[in-house]
């Protein structure tokens, strides 16, 4: 289905820095690329914060995707908590009636499908920006609720495999001693010539 069938799509915004009472004391997470770069992709707080006065309209639901969509394209991230987020962010949030058939965080996997193709269809001015007449008509495909979780389950595993040290290292140690006791046994086994 399109994206604008399943998300409500809503651009990010920065308050005006000229009121200093919207960045006072601040208790709302405000999103930029800089907390992406240095916190990674799943968030559930931001390195700046605004007040309510600096809010319009309602906050970003928790669980929605911020997509890079000018400037640094390519970029998304699923946020945990109600938020807001700078206007290089498209905020997609899951349509109510679509809330029982999709997973957050299966669409989190298929972000980097959509940062793809971000990429490839970025229109130039003064910067380059998504087409998004193109972002909103891409389709995303989407199983079963059972299957998603079952994709979000694998995919998990290999990305902790790749990014936890934790998890990752031994991991590798023991496939690459694996891997050297193979060859070693093959090496050191071979026949002798016979004179």
């Amino acid at each position: 289905m399109p994206i604008q069938e399943l998300f409500d799509i809503r651009n990010g915004y920065t308050p005006s820095t000229l009121h200093k009472e919207y960045w006072e004391n601040g208790t709302i997470p405000w999103f930029r690329m800089e907390d992406i770069r240095e916190k990674g992709r799943i968030l559930n707080d931001s390195i700046q914060h605004i007040s309510k006065r600096g809010v319009k309209g309602n906050l970003f639901k928790k669980n929605s995707i911020i997509f890079a969509t000018s400037a640094t394209i390519g970029e998304h991230a699923l946020i945990k908590d109600d938020f807001l987020c700078n206007q290089r962010f498209t905020c997609l949030s899951i349509k109510q009636q679509y809330n029982e058939v999709l997973l957050p965080k299966y669409i989190y996997y298929y972000g980097f499908l959509i940062d793809e193709w971000c990429i490839n269809n970025t229109m130039k001015s003064n910067f380059a920006s998504v087409d998004m007449n193109g972002f909103k008509k891409f389709k995303i495909s989407f199983p079963s609720l059972k299957e998603q979780e079952r994709i979000v389950s694998l995919l998990d595993k290999f990305d902790a495999y790749c990014n936890d040290l934790t998890q990752g290292i031994p991991a590798e140690i023991e496939a690459r001693k694996k891997q050297y006791e193979y060859y070693r046994d093959k090496l050191l086994t071979f026949k002798r010539l016979e004179k």
